[in-house]
C-alpha cells in the first residue's frame, strides 16, 4: 500500500513540476512576442546606407553618409544660411530617439539641433525652414536639450530653469537625446536628464530636421547622428 501511495505521489510530483514547466515557456515566449512588437512600433527614417527618403533645404553645408552615421559638413563661413537635411514625411505625435557628436571647434562656432513638426513654405519668407527645434549648443551658454523656435521666435525654453540639464551635455562625445511631442507638449531628455517641458500649440505636426548652422570656422566642421527613430504615439 506504501508503494502505490509513493508512485501516485511521484506521479503528481511529476504532473505539476510539468504544468509549471509549461507557464514558465509560455511567459518567456509571450514576453519575447512583447518584446519584439515593441521594436517592430519604431520607425527607423535613416537606414545607414542611404539618404533616401530626406532632403536637403537651406544653405550650402553637405550631408553624407558614412559607417551607418549621417555627417553634415559645414561651408564656408561666407555662407551664413543654416542648412537643413528633412525627412519628406510628416510626423504629429511621436517618441523621437537618436544620438549626435560634434567636432570639437574651441574658438570657434558650432551649433547644430533637430527640428520637430517644422515646415518650409513658399509663403513663409520664400520657404524657410521653421519650426521648433531641439537644440544641441555645446557652446558656454549650454542649452542643449532647449527648445529653440528656428526661423520665428528664437528662443521659447533655454533650460535657465534646469540646471542640471545643461550640465549633461558631454564633449566631444556621443550624445542621447529623447523627444516626445504629444498635443500641445513637447519634452525632451539628454543622456536620461529630463530637459524642456514645453507647452505651444502653434505647430501640431511637421518633418524632422537635422541642421548645420552656419559657423565662422574656416576649417570644415563635422556633426555626425547615429541610431535615428521615431514611434508614433
Amino acid at each position: 500500500m506504501k508503494r502505490v501511495k509513493d508512485i501516485l505521489y511521484l506521479m503528481v510530483l511529476a504532473c505539476a513540476m510539468l504544468n509549471c514547466s509549461t507557464k514558465k515557456d509560455n511567459s518567456s515566449s509571450e514576453l519575447m512576442n512583447s518584446e519584439i512588437e515593441t521594436e517592430n512600433n519604431w520607425e527607423y527614417p535613416f537606414n545607414g546606407k542611404t539618404l533616401d527618403g530626406w532632403k536637403k533645404l537651406g544653405g550650402d553645408a553637405t550631408y553624407k553618409v558614412e559607417e551607418g552615421m549621417i555627417v553634415g559638413t559645414t561651408a564656408t563661413p561666407r555662407d551664413t544660411s543654416n542648412t537643413f537635411l528633412v525627412t519628406k514625411k510628416s510626423y504629429d505625435n511621436f517618441v523621437l530617439e537618436f544620438e549626435v557628436i560634434l567636432d570639437l571647434a574651441p574658438n570657434n562656432y558650432h551649433n547644430s539641433g533637430v527640428q520637430v513638426r517644422s515646415h518650409s513654405l513658399p509663403e513663409f519668407n520664400n520657404g524657410l525652414v521653421h519650426g521648433y527645434q531641439v537644440e544641441i549648443d555645446p557652446d558656454t551658454t549650454a542649452r542643449s536639450g532647449g527648445i529653440y523656435d528656428e526661423g520665428r521666435r528664437g528662443w521659447v525654453h533655454d533650460l535657465s530653469d534646469n540646471p542640471a540639464a545643461k550640465k549633461a551635455y558631454k564633449l566631444g562625445r556621443w550624445n542621447h537625446f529623447k523627444v516626445v511631442a504629444n498635443g500641445t507638449s513637447i519634452k525632451s531628455w539628454l543622456n536620461g536628464v529630463p530637459a524642456a517641458n514645453y507647452t505651444d500649440d502653434l505647430d501640431s505636426e511637421g518633418f524632422i530636421g537635422l541642421q548645420v548652422h552656419s559657423t565662422d570656422s574656416e576649417n570644415p566642421l563635422n556633426i555626425k547622428w547615429r541610431n535615428i527613430r521615431i514611434k508614433s504615439m
